[in-house]
């Protein structure tokens, strides 16, 4: 049996952590050395994004966790562990944190990332009016922008179509204009609606 058939049969087609239907994909718990059923879990695209801190985290959506983490799964382990340090400042996630035991191979695994050592704050690309910015999105340049090392003027009021997020910088892009690939601070542009 394929894994992605394994996943779905372990969890009657929901997401393995809050039980949505919606969007499901497979989601490889890291530092993972090859999928498998252990180190791999089915969940949807709210949880996706806020593990991945592609969106903000709601901690209303995780209170979840106080059941999901008595999982059997290991994978399901490791996330509702992540997941309840990165919002121990929430009383109820702090609780269910302390009643909660991972082995020692598993809290290895769980702390292998770094991530359980931060909090709740997701660094988002968001532009001028602090709109959430994703890669493929279309802005508006609200100030005219010299380009540097060419002789480009980019003019205010121009629309750059399909950019790209610049990965670990949150305050720039890239975005085509004049069908130059350029960087765009996130702070001259206004998403398009």
């Amino acid at each position: 049996m394929k894994l992605d058939e394994l996943l779905q049969k372990r969890s009657g087609n929901q997401c393995e952590l809050c039980k949505s239907t919606e969007a499901l994909k497979i989601y490889e718990v890291p530092p993972a050395s090859g999928a498998d059923e252990d180190n791999s879990i089915l969940i949807c695209n709210t949880c996706r994004m806020q593990i991945e801190k592609k969106a903000e985290l709601d901690s209303n959506h995780w209170r979840f966790l106080s059941e999901t983490m008595w999982s059997e799964v290991p994978g399901i382990q490791i996330v509702s562990w992540r997941m309840l340090n990165r919002l121990k400042q929430e009383s109820w996630a702090m609780e269910s944190l302390d009643m909660m035991y991972l082995d020692d191979e598993r809290l290895a695994w769980a702390k292998a990332t770094g991530d359980h050592e931060n909090d709740a704050a997701v660094e988002l690309h968001k532009d001028c009016n602090g709109q959430v910015l994703q890669d493929g999105d279309a802005v508006v340049l609200i100030k005219s922008l010299d380009v540097k090392g060419t002789t480009l003027n980019a003019k205010m009021g121009t629309v750059v179509k399909n950019i790209r997020l610049v990965e670990n910088n949150t305050a720039q892009i890239e975005g085509k204009i004049e069908g130059q690939v350029i960087v765009i601070l996130t702070q001259y542009v206004r998403k398009q609606s």
